[in-house]
């Protein structure tokens, strides 16, 4: 089985993949494990895992990885999977790079497919100079003045992470309304992080480091010069998965379309988590783990019809002697 996307999803699949007795693959455009939560909020607490009150995203990373580790699933990061191929008996995959993986069945844990962070106008020239799109630890921003620039949930639970490292955290955000969640805005709120609303930044400014940042009210135009050795801009991202639609996947409005199998129209190609879109669909992390059992389960039945969907329960078996 190959697996395409190594996210949370991807990972509880290869896990389950291994369950089942299968040779799986993961295949990665990322260089690490992890997916969104690796590349954009290790450090964030995650709250809606089942069984765990709060679980740090690093740390959920490390114990998926770990969990799957006993069936010695077979990591291929950095590695785009771009085309699909349909043979007699197999799925033919090939990469950007021009690998190729032949598998009996794939399984698309892709996300929201390839992200890139939306750029802060007019800041190029600060980047590594200061100013960050993601924040992967919050140690680097000790004892210095951060703004962070956003409404979201990313620039709220890195506001609120950066507060009791920080010097000072100050949140920027055009609107007076936040995006976040409503509990994180309610913790924001009664931090001591300093909210500069309705406003933007329209310049920064500094020697070879950004050492100020200029902001201006939206409704006065009143600018105002903050202290900052330090700009994170938390703007959303803009999602690519033009590879995927090029499959020749059922993709409507940036998901790939399954059935309550998990599979989708492509023979032998099964999706599950966010890139998927079904009625009723919610897009959580806990729900993307029973998908990908789903997926998994249904997909071994594609690679042996004698296999049965459900494969009893795991406390009932020798891990991995499940056919």
């Amino acid at each position: 089985m190959l697996i395409v996307g190594a996210g949370p999803c991807g990972l509880y699949g290869a896990y389950y993949a291994g369950f089942r007795g299968l040779t799986v693959a993961v295949v990665d455009s990322l260089p690490e494990a992890g997916g969104q939560i690796t590349a954009l909020y290790p450090e964030k607490m995650i709250f809606d895992i089942a069984g765990f009150p709060s679980v740090r995203g690093k740390d959920l990373v490390d114990n998926l990885v770990a969990q799957a580790a006993p069936f010695d699933p077979i990591y291929l990061l950095g590695e785009q999977a771009v085309a699909y191929e349909q043979l007699p008996d197999a799925a033919l995959i090939r990469c950007a790079s021009g690998r190729t993986v032949r598998a009996k069945a794939v399984v698309v844990t892709g996300g929201i497919g390839t992200f890139n962070p939306r750029p802060l106008p007019g800041a190029a020239d600060w980047v590594d100079r200061g100013l960050a799109y993601i924040v992967p630890t919050y140690g680097p921003y000790a004892d210095k003045d951060v703004v962070v620039v956003g409404g979201g949930d990313s620039a709220v639970d890195w506001a609120l992470g950066l507060e009791p490292v920080a010097r000072s955290v100050t949140v920027v955000h055009r609107r007076d309304d936040f995006r976040a969640h409503g509990h994180s805005v309610k913790l924001l709120r009664s931090s001591t992080v300093t909210l500069v609303t309705p406003a933007q930044v329209v310049g920064m400014d500094g020697a070879q480091h950004v050492e100020s940042v200029s902001v201006r009210d939206v409704k006065t135009k009143a600018v105002t010069v903050l202290p900052a050795q330090a700009v994170v801009a938390a703007l959303g991202f803009t999602a690519d998965i033009t590879p995927l639609e090029a499959w020749g996947l059922n993709v409507q409005d940036r998901h790939i379309v399954v059935d309550t199998s998990m599979a989708t129209n492509l023979p032998r190609v099964f999706a599950a988590g966010d890139i998927t879109e079904y009625p009723g669909k919610v897009r959580l992390i806990s729900v993307g783990f029973g998908e990908a059992a789903t997926a998994v389960n249904n997909a071994a039945t594609v690679i042996d019809p004698a296999a049965e969907v459900f494969p009893g329960h795991s406390t009932d078996q020798v891990a991995g002697s499940v056919a």
